[in-house]
């Protein structure tokens, strides 16, 4: 089996935007007609055009022409084979993360497996998700979020994620007591209204010092607050490490880290135990499944980013279906989300159903697509 052509399709998303204003999806097409589907999350870019290109040269250089299921291969001649390729960042590794992906796609529909079944098989029936608590809902009141909070028990959930601490910018910034004051009063709220029935997840950007997220930590603790996520900028490990050092509050990071050499810094220096691990922007599903396992060495567990489009989504479910050490899956679906596929993946009562069909186990819905096909 060889590819053949590689094909962008550039997506309107709806509001409220949820993985972004536009997604990318790339189809990969093989002279067997097993069609490989593949995404780059693209944030909230508006010209997708410099992403287009990237994409488009990498499959001409490593991709067109050569068998799909040589995943190692093509992934390691892409990233280290050009001097200038061999530099991860958040441009050129979720390129590749998202041509990645698509060959799995191809790999599993060819072996009529899903993805995890050829990665050692399922580990979980269904996977806990998280959602997320908005944070208007939080700013009106504390009490406010204690109302939020018990509708999210009664609908499923057993776990969310909120981000009271703004401005997010600048960074490092260290914010008033009095702020602090009112972001305990939030929890103590939501303590009150359900008790220990949902974990609630700290969600910040990097933007405390570290002397500043130290005293954050101090101050909720008494909460018990399910992860302090990405406490200080994720650029200096070592000081990650040191928040960590100074709180029981488990630390959470890695959205923004990329390639298993990232990751295991991160590990190695004891700077997080909740790997946030982007399987379409870590380097792919493999490389992914490589990050959780040198996690699962640590004793870490992974709860993967999810603010990306559907078929990114769908990868992540991928792997955290066989990944041991899956601890709890990122959850930003909405309408379109669900519209875009022929089969949506499930997500009921704060719990998402792995498909069981080949490859990632989903198929674009045509007639949807083309609805939603940029014009720009």
């Amino acid at each position: 089996m060889k590819v053949t052509s590689v094909e962008t399709i550039v997506v309107d998303n709806i509001k409220p935007y949820r993985g972004g204003s536009k997604w990318l999806f790339l189809r990969l097409h093989t002279d067997e007609g097993i069609v490989g589907l593949g995404e780059k999350p693209t944030g909230h870019a508006r010209d997708l055009r410099s992403q287009i290109h990237l994409i488009h040269t990498l499959c001409d250089q490593f991709l067109i022409g050569k068998d799909p299921t040589q995943i190692e291969k093509i992934w390691q001649e892409a990233y280290g084979s050009r001097h200038d390729f061999r530099h991860p960042g958040l441009d050129m590794t979720p390129a590749l993360s998202a041509i990645e992906i698509a060959c799995w796609d191809i790999v599993g529909k060819a072996a009529n497996q899903p993805i995890y079944n050829l990665l050692g098989g399922r580990c979980h029936e269904k996977l806990r998700a998280y959602a997320y608590m908005p944070y208007n809902a939080a700013s009106e009141s504390p009490e406010r979020a204690g109302e939020v909070a018990q509708q999210l028990v009664e609908e499923g959930n057993s776990a969310c994620k909120l981000d009271p601490f703004v401005p997010f910018f600048p960074a490092p910034q260290d914010y008033s007591l009095k702020r602090i004051r009112h972001v305990g009063r939030i929890f103590e709220c939501i303590r009150n209204a359900v008790g220990d029935e949902l974990e609630v997840g700290i969600g910040t950007h990097g933007q405390f010092s570290t002397s500043g997220a130290i005293r954050v930590a101090k101050a909720l603790e008494q909460y018990d607050p399910y992860w302090f996520e990405e406490p200080v900028s994720p650029e200096n490990i070592d000081e990650m490490a040191r928040v960590a050092a100074h709180t029981s509050i488990p630390i959470a990071s890695g959205e923004r880290l990329v390639t298993k050499f990232e990751f295991a810094q991160l590990l190695m220096k004891q700077a997080a135990q909740i790997i946030q691990l982007d399987v379409a922007q870590c380097g792919g599903i493999l490389e992914a499944k490589k990050i959780a396992g040198i996690a699962e060495a640590h004793y870490a567990m992974i709860a993967p980013h999810m603010y990306v489009g559907p078929i990114a989504a769908a990868a992540a479910v991928q792997l955290d279906t066989c990944s041991p050490n899956f601890l709890i899956q990122e959850y930003n679906g909405d309408r379109l989300h669900r519209d875009i596929f022929v089969d949506p993946i499930t997500f009921e009562e704060g719990f998402i159903t792995p498909p069981s069909g080949p490859g990632l186990g989903v198929e674009l819905n045509e007639e949807v697509l083309n609805k939603h096909r940029s014009n720009d």
